[in-house]
């Protein structure tokens, strides 16, 4: 199995395409074409976990945050990041990252923190707009069933709960080819009416290229007309944060030391506490300041994320209760999911959670 074979998994969890425009996420050191002897799982890729993994025997690490964020111009050995990066090229170890797709997955980072909290009735806080593509195409009627099957084989009509999704109306298509032309239907340099139907149907925009592919091969005609757009409707299983609730509604503070023990971290910094029980709780793994008026607006009675700034606690306004547990500490439980979605995939090499603790911030 190469490395690219165990991207391929990861990328069925939490497609490229849905990490974050600031992210780099995907294979940022190695080869995607090397064999893997093992993998080794973090949250963080510091020289520590470089050593880790040749300890292991292990070629490929899986990193959750990415090592190389902004441009590398020198590789001296000056920083950190120099540092990992030289390592890991010495000893042909690759280092993938997942980062903010995963975060944006539906079973990703934020769908971890709710099943840690034990919350039900989960659903996306912020859904990720553009996500949503449809094609339209036209296509011989006698040839529109061959077609629609193929596209959704290649993931295309699915919506919600659903799939063999699509929209079909008939009509006439009329072509002319030059002298150049191979139509497959029709004769050169006579004008052809051919009874057609207007196929449309949407997908994820992951999919685009294996979809567009599928239409090509299904398609009898040497010239395919179609067109694909990016629609607003918004998917409700895409994007940043989750919401969801308690089994049973919690006083605020037994609620925040509960959050506590769940997500093991050793202090909470948060706003004034409500007076009304804690029912529907909202999450953020990583920075979440961004998210606080999304969950408000929702309805939430507390938002569990990190990194809040002095003044993001002002924004509470009595309304919800922000609490902020520490980056590291949202975060910290996505290496063990990863680990065991992988062993689940791959049987023939170990997949390792690494032992190394990589959260920079300490605590008296």
């Amino acid at each position: 199995m190469t490395v690219q074979d165990v991207i391929n998994q990861l990328h069925d969890l939490a497609p490229l395409a849905y990490a974050e425009d600031f992210d780099n996420v995907g294979l940022l050191v190695g080869d995607k074409n090397q064999e893997v002897s093992g993998v080794l799982v973090t949250l963080d890729t510091l020289e520590s976990v470089v050593d880790e993994a040749i300890e292991n025997n292990c070629n490929l690490i899986v990193s959750f945050h990415p090592i190389i964020f902004k441009g590398l111009k020198k590789l001296t050995g000056k920083s950190y990041v120099e540092r990992v990066v030289i390592k890991a090229i010495q000893h042909h170890i690759a280092i993938f990252s997942i980062h903010t797709a995963l975060d944006n997955a539906l079973e990703g980072v934020n769908s971890i923190i709710c099943d840690q909290l034990g919350l039900k009735n989960k659903k996306i806080l912020i859904p990720q707009p553009g996500t949503i593509k449809k094609l339209q195409t036209y296509i011989p009627k006698n040839h529109a069933e061959v077609l629609r099957a193929s596209l959704f084989e290649a993931g295309a009509g699915h919506i919600g709960n659903y799939d063999s999704c699509s929209f079909n109306t008939d009509g006439e298509g009329t072509y002319r080819g030059n002298e150049d032309a191979k139509p497959s239907i029709g004769k050169i340099g006579t004008l052809h009416t051919e009874n057609e139907t207007s196929v449309s149907v949407v997908f994820n925009k992951h999919l685009e290229s294996q979809v567009v592919k599928a239409l090509f091969k299904a398609h009898p005609y040497e010239e395919i007309a179609y067109e694909i757009s990016t629609l607003d409707n918004t998917n409700p299983y895409i994007g940043m944060g989750m919401i969801g609730e308690l089994t049973q509604p919690m006083e605020a503070q037994k609620c925040l030391e509960y959050i506590k023990v769940k997500m093991n971290t050793p202090c909470i910094r948060h706003s004034k506490l409500l007076e009304r029980p804690i029912k529907k709780i909202a999450v953020l793994g990583g920075s979440g300041s961004f998210a606080i008026g999304a969950a408000k607006a929702s309805g939430a009675d507390l938002l569990v994320t990190a990194d809040l700034k002095y003044h993001d606690f002002f924004s509470a306004e009595s309304a919800i209760v922000l609490a902020d547990i520490g980056h590291y500490e949202s975060e910290q439980f996505t290496k063990s999911f990863l680990v065991d979605y992988l062993s689940k995939k791959i049987t023939n090499f170990a997949i390792i959670l690494s032992k190394t603790n990589t959260n920079p911030v300490k605590y008296l």
